[in-house]
């Protein structure tokens, strides 16, 4: 059924998950007296997302059928000539987005019912992530840069709340701190970057902006030779930087971690992480006047691809893991930015939606069968006990390693493939960096899928933290106790994995072909073919998604992947004790990476210590020695002392007066003679 896209319909799709998001949010708590209990919170909650997710659908049949849109619902201010409008622009971008964003996070609501239920802020949680959508989808469809900031710093605020929903541990609350912060740093280059936009063209409407291309080239920044549209570029993509989780803006996302597991699977599948991402590509008319920018943003992407990747080799907690390959899967997206290849970007960014969301669900099951448990060294053959969470699971890593025939093969090679074929400076060192992160991403996602599904058991024993620990301690993962087995997951935790793992297994084979090589994105994805022919040389290579698949088995990509899962298979499964002993051979390099490169400490030193002494500094002398000391303090102490002097010459008494004007009179007659009698001097 197709309903007839007008303004309410279209208001409906972020709305409906508002209203659900407030109903529990406020009748669901103390807030409102508990009105409502955990049945009604996540009925309505639940039918806002499914109500937005049905409309979001319809919208794409629509756009494919060639409806578009790009208006105006209401003016919320008028300054001068200035416009502030809230507005919606519906195309293959924006349709695309909305029902990836809705279908994820329909997918977290089911499975929260199982996987948070018995939990205190069971209400608040629900309305948290409806709340969310709400915010990802007015940023996804706005069409211009003012709404496109609300929604972004709303999913930022929305985040911070996500990730320390367990307030009560230190950890979490550190964790949402840190999140907040480093975002705060994107953004500012985020507001800067619209600043200038907004300053040289006079608007924030996106098609304002776009049509004023040829003259935004030819501008320079005032007082600079600077071109004016690769400084906005690159102060827009800092921005990114830090949504998408760039390097060094990266350090925020693994520790988020400390939320629900539901929250990592809708903040880093699908939502927050992407904003980044369809940002630059709906930029797209901006980013192609400047090879500086485009090249900034590959270097950016190739460290964060590769190095993060290094990252996930080390980690021992099982959600730690699947962070630090979504790191290095927004590498490879904005890699894809970086060359020119939006389409491919935005592609990559559809499947890996889908089969990161169901790998952190997946590793969510783990997590309840082994009684909240997180640590893979206290894990090991789960597939006796989890047979369907172990499934999805290895379609998930299938899909994610870019095994032919998932959809994470046709969107990652076509990312390899953009890269090679790209001049943009830096093209080479990507290629590299991408190539590499081939094997390290099989090695560490078959890592996880060995070490936790397969193996010796090494769960059960008495020195495990069966009991409930503090919460500041161990993150309250309590595992299991001697005598108990792990189980499978409940049907309403199970059923999204199914859902997730169909498109994470079929949808790059049907939509590689109209996404990248056909008319689907039309006039929302802006390239310059003539300078940036990445994307012409890509559809020359391309003969249908079968002949690319088979071509796959001789190429040296599914080479990489093979040595990842062989490796991977030999250190834990067939030889356990070679891990430990390359550890402690390679000690630096382990010691290196445990710390993630130190840049943590770094920020702790340069950023938080630093300001924070810089701060010491500007409160001391600043404040309490030069403002209160010497300008507050000191000019009524100065007042005081001249006011002491001179109080003595007021001493009430008439002759003391009487001598003074005498003295005084006699002063200036001596002046006077002085200087106009001669024979004086």
């Amino acid at each position: 059924m197709q309903f007839t896209l007008n303004i309410p319909i279209l208001c409906a799709i972020p709305l409906a998950p508002l209203i659900g998001s407030i109903i529990a949010g406020f009748f669901g708590t103390k807030l409102g007296g508990n009105r409502i209990g955990h049945g009604a919170c996540q009925f309505v909650t639940i039918l806002g997302v499914t109500i937005s997710f049905v409309l979001s659908c319809n919208v794409l049949a629509q756009v494919m059928d060639g409806f578009y849109f790009n208006g105006t619902v209401y003016r919320w201010m008028e300054l001068g000539e200035l416009n502030l409008d809230i507005g919606f622009l519906i195309d293959s971008l924006t349709a695309t987005m909305m029902c990836v964003v809705t279908f994820v996070s329909l997918m977290v609501h089911i499975y929260t019912i199982g996987y948070m239920r018995g939990e205190e802020g069971y209400n608040r949680f629900f309305s948290y992530i409806s709340l969310f959508t709400f915010a990802m989808l007015m940023l996804v469809m706005s069409n211009n840069l003012l709404q496109l900031f609300f929604g972004w710093e709303a999913v930022g605020v929305v985040s911070y709340l996500l990730i320390g929903f367990y307030f009560e541990r230190q950890s979490a609350v550190f964790a949402n701190m840190k999140a907040f912060l480093v975002n705060r740093v994107g953004d500012f280059g985020f507001i800067l970057g619209i600043g200038l936009l907004l300053a040289s063209t006079g608007s924030m409407q996106y098609d304002v902006i776009f049509s004023q291309n040829t003259a935004l080239a030819a501008q320079t920044l005032p007082g600079t030779s600077w071109s004016l549209v690769t400084v906005a570029c690159i102060c827009l993509f800092i921005g990114a930087m830090g949504k998408s989780a760039q390097f060094p803006l990266h350090v925020w996302l693994p520790d988020s971690m400390e939320g629900p597991t539901p929250i990592s699977a809708l903040i880093h599948a699908a939502t927050m992480v992407t904003a980044g991402i369809f940002m630059v590509a709906r930029m797209s008319p901006l980013f192609e006047l400047s090879d500086v920018a485009l090249s900034f943003i590959l270097v950016i992407g190739s460290i964060t691809a590769l190095f993060m990747g290094f990252l996930g080799i080390v980690q021992t907690d099982i959600k730690r893991v699947v962070a630090y390959s979504t790191l290095s899967q927004l590498g490879y997206m904005t890699v894809a930015l970086g060359v020119s290849a939006y389409p491919v970007a935005i592609f990559h960014l559809m499947t890996h939606a889908f089969f990161k969301a169901l790998l952190f669900l997946a590793a969510g099951s783990v997590i309840l069968g082994m009684h909240h448990e997180q640590d893979m060294r206290k894990m090991g053959g789960l597939w006796k006990y989890m047979p369907l969470t172990c499934l999805m699971m290895l379609l998930g890593n299938l899909a994610l390693i870019g095994t032919p025939f998932f959809s994470g093969f046709y969107s990652k090679d076509s990312i390899i493939e953009a890269v090679a074929a790209s001049h943009i400076p830096g093209s080479g060192f990507a290629y590299f960096a991408v190539m590499v992160s081939v094997f390290v991403t099989a090695l560490y996602s078959f890592r996880l899928y060995f070490w936790v599904f397969h193996g010796k058991a090494r769960w059960g024993h008495a020195d495990h933290h069966h009991d409930h620990v503090g919460q500041d301690e161990d993150h309250a993962h309590h595992g299991l106790a001697p005598g108990q087995k792990p189980h499978e997951s409940p049907f309403v935790v199970t059923l999204p994995l199914i859902l997730l793992a169909i498109p994470s297994v079929i949808i790059g084979f049907y939509t590689i072909t109209p996404l990248l090589f056909g008319t689907y994105f039309g006039d929302s994805i802006f390239i310059d073919i003539a300078r940036h022919p990445v994307m012409r040389e890509l559809e020359d290579e391309f003969h249908g998604p079968l002949a690319m698949a088979i071509h796959a088995f001789t190429s040296p990509v599914l080479l990489l992947v093979v040595l990842g899962v062989l490796t991977a298979a030999v250190g834990y499964l067939w030889a356990p004790k070679l891990p430990a002993k390359l550890a402690q051979a390679f000690a630096p390099v382990k010691k290196l990476l445990d710390h993630k490169y130190y840049l943590d400490e770094l920020n702790q030193l340069v950023f938080a210590k630093g300001l924070l002494w810089i701060g010491n500094v500007l409160w001391y002398r600043g404040d309490q020695k030069i403002i209160d000391g010497f300008i507050v303090d000191g000019s009524a102490y100065s007042v005081g002392r001249f006011a002491g002097v001179i109080r003595h010459l007021q001493s009430g008494y008439l002759y003391h007066y009487a001598f003074a004007m005498i003295a005084g009179l006699a002063v200036l007659l001596a002046w006077v003679l002085y200087a106009y009698l001669p024979f004086v001097r």
